[in-house]
């Protein structure tokens, strides 16, 4: 479950309490301390709660425990309110959710964990073991559940095991879930980090990872079929809800925790199939010359959704392929980061949803950090300097390298900005998931210094030549516009409304002058329907005849998808299409140029080859550092003849 929700919370404001204040929204950022770490505004978060007792919740110990508050809300002043999930009812002082939840408590854990092993913060340590205690209230410890945790916990320490509105699972602990794998996450780290320092408290967090374990044994490891369908195509059935981000998150645990446990059979078993299982979907993905550019796809449910916030996938596959001693993990960690970070960039970043059309633009703290988390991972095991350099790039969002132009993290108050959307607009909320991850990007920064120094020089974004979007309601038509309803498929969206053809309609697009890579994104049904949608396409030294048709539909949500189709290298302004069968319906074409440009300001400008290799202007004396879509390098050059030679597929950076 995700908490970056971009509107103002509820009435929980009855109940705020100040906090911390931000920075005037026009004042210039702070230079940046010599440390770029700062937990002053999660410490402010927390709030010492006693749960009452209940049957099959405990704790280490009897000490209070500490938690962070979901939301934080921003005052006029520039203070912050800490407000909960939900409605809130002041009769009872709860809310329709909770003040805190498990997800933004085990990922708060890790962040006191990794402070504390970075600098020896006698502070850290302690928020750590109280956060880590806390953590362990929600974990069920007996019954059919036993090893889930409940999500929800109301300001008295009340757990709240049915939210309002519905969660999935209800009650929260009857099923695997995101918070499961966020628990496995933060004991795994904390049994590591424990491990010597206090050893009967690393014995309890051992014992509860066991029992997370067991859990993920019963509901996700041993149910099902070990490979299921999707729309055709044979993926892992053994995911924690399918989903390789949740997956990911319980692997980054797992790992941690075998290496300093690395004769735990069990834990070591899961860690195996789960990260195994992340690679098999990977595996899956189109390489780098076609959507999704070498992605990890988040969801095995789904063929033609990413999400920016499910991207620790590479990070976990690095780390398990350090932790069980094999490097064939790597590759598509690698794929995922060397190969589609530069797209990425060059498409505007990390987005919340590409479904597969850019749907959702807004851009938060977590998406970012988990794609910084997978560069630096891979460049720790792959020595690659342009992985590092990437990972610099993607870090520079929260120093202003963003739709706004302006920092989203300060460093002098440890404030993270709930979001940014695609129009510019700061949300200045600043909750526990936000703060969090732009805490987990500030610690790698801070172990890795010249990454930090590189990101931190950078001051904003320039001019862009990359992924365009051209929707399909604009072109020239003798079809129909139509509205979708529902938006969303429940596997990918649309990016707006549609174009229809029936058979001898057709339609045309202006692209504008150049080389371009052309994908259109369409509706396509299951085979086997008796009239498939079938369209001809036509410009720029391109004839292409497509049906549009995906294989069964196995555990997708529904028949057919909304998914993109490959045109081809379109040369100049023209493209149309003519409907030969069936009902043709295209949400929008995916542009992008041979090759892709985007300027930091502060930084390197960014080229990207979008599949073909080549050469490219750039101008005399300019310093450019090549790289191989696996990240490897080729000899750096002094430009003296005004272009270079791009390696097929890969990128390089004009100083």
């Amino acid at each position: 479950m995700l908490k970056h929700l971009l509107a103002t919370a509820s009435a929980g404001a009855l109940l705020a309490t100040a906090l911390v204040a931000a920075p005037a929204d026009a004042a210039p950022p702070p230079a940046a301390p010599a440390r770029l770490t700062n937990t002053a505004h999660l410490d402010l978060l927390l709030q010492e709660v006693r749960p009452p007792a209940v049957p099959g919740h405990s704790t280490y110990g009897s000490a209070a425990v500490e938690l962070p508050w979901t939301y934080a809300d921003r005052n006029a002043d520039g203070s912050y309110r800490r407000v909960g999930g939900g409605t809130y009812d002041a009769a009872t002082n709860t809310y329709g959710q909770g003040a805190f939840n498990t997800d933004d408590v085990a990922r708060a854990a890790v962040v006191y964990v990794r402070d504390w092993r970075q600098t020896g913060r006698a502070a850290s340590r302690e928020r750590a073991e109280a956060v880590l205690r806390g953590l362990a209230v929600f974990q069920t410890t007996t019954g059919p559940h036993a090893g889930n945790p409940v999500l929800w916990m109301q300001p008295d320490g009340t757990l709240n095991p049915s939210a309002d509105p519905v969660e999935l699972p209800d009650p929260s602990d009857s099923g695997p879930s995101y918070w499961l794998a966020r628990t496995v996450w933060a004991y795994g780290e904390g049994y590591a980090a424990f491990r010597d320092r206090d050893p009967g408290f690393a014995r309890f967090l051992q014992g509860r990872l066991r029992l997370a374990v067991r859990a993920l044994d019963r509901e996700t490891l041993r149910t099902g079929a070990a490979t299921e369908t999707a729309d055709g195509v044979g993926v892992p059935g053994r995911l924690i809800v399918d989903d390789a981000g949740a997956s990911a998150e319980a692997v980054l645990g797992l790992a941690a925790y075998s290496k300093a446990a690395p004769h735990d059979a069990a834990p070591r078993r899961a860690l195996t199939a789960l990260a195994g299982s992340i690679e098999r979907l990977a595996a899956t993905t189109p390489q780098t010359a076609s959507w999704p550019y070498g992605a990890i796809l988040p969801s095995a449910a789904s063929r033609t959704s990413w999400h920016a916030w499910a991207s620790q996938t590479s990070a976990a596959l690095a780390a398990a392929s350090s932790a069980l001693h094999r490097p064939s993990l790597l590759r598509s960690a690698v794929r995922d980061t060397a190969g589609f970070e530069p797209d990425l960039l060059a498409a505007g970043g990390a987005d919340d949803l590409l479904g597969p059309t850019p749907s959702d633009r807004t851009q938060i703290a977590y998406g970012v950090d988990s794609r910084v988390q997978g560069l630096l991972a891979v460049a720790d095991r792959t020595r690659s300097r342009g992985v590092r350099a990437l990972a610099a790039l993607q870090a520079s969002w929260f120093f202003g390298a963003n739709a706004s132009g302006s920092p989203v993290y300060d460093p002098a108050t440890g404030v993270t900005f709930d979001g940014v959307q695609a129009d510019g607009t700061v949300n200045r909320n600043s909750g526990a998931e936000s703060t969090i991850h732009g805490l987990l990007t500030m610690l790698a920064l801070d172990a890795h210094p010249s990454v930090a120094r590189a990101a931190t020089a950078i001051r904003g974004l320039g001019a862009r030549d990359g992924l365009r979007v051209i929707e399909a309601e604009g072109a020239s038509t003798t079809g129909a516009v139509f509205t979708p309803d529902p938006a969303s498929t429940a596997e990918s969206a649309w990016s707006g409304k549609g174009l229809l053809l029936r058979k001898g309609q057709s339609a045309t697009f202006h692209l504008g002058a150049g080389l371009h890579e052309v994908e259109a994104v369409v509706q396509q049904v299951e085979r086997g329907t008796a009239t498939p949608p079938v369209s001809r396409w036509r410009g720029g030294g391109v004839r292409r005849t497509l049906t549009s048709t995906v294989g069964a539909r196995g555990i997708t949500p529904t028949s057919g998808a909304l998914a993109p189709q490959t045109i081809g290298a379109v040369r100049g302004d023209v493209l149309t299409v003519r409907a030969l069968g069936g009902a043709v319906r295209i949400d929008a074409l995916l542009v992008r140029p041979a090759v892709q440009r985007v300027a930091f300001d502060g930084g390197p400008t960014l080229l990207v080859d979008s599949g073909r290799g080549g050469t490219v202007a750039v101008d005399r004396g300019a310093r450019v550092e090549r790289y191989r879509a696996d990240g490897s390098s080729l000899d750096p050059v002094t430009v003296r003849a005004g272009r270079v030679a791009l390696p097929k597929g890969g990128f390089a950076l004009v100083r």
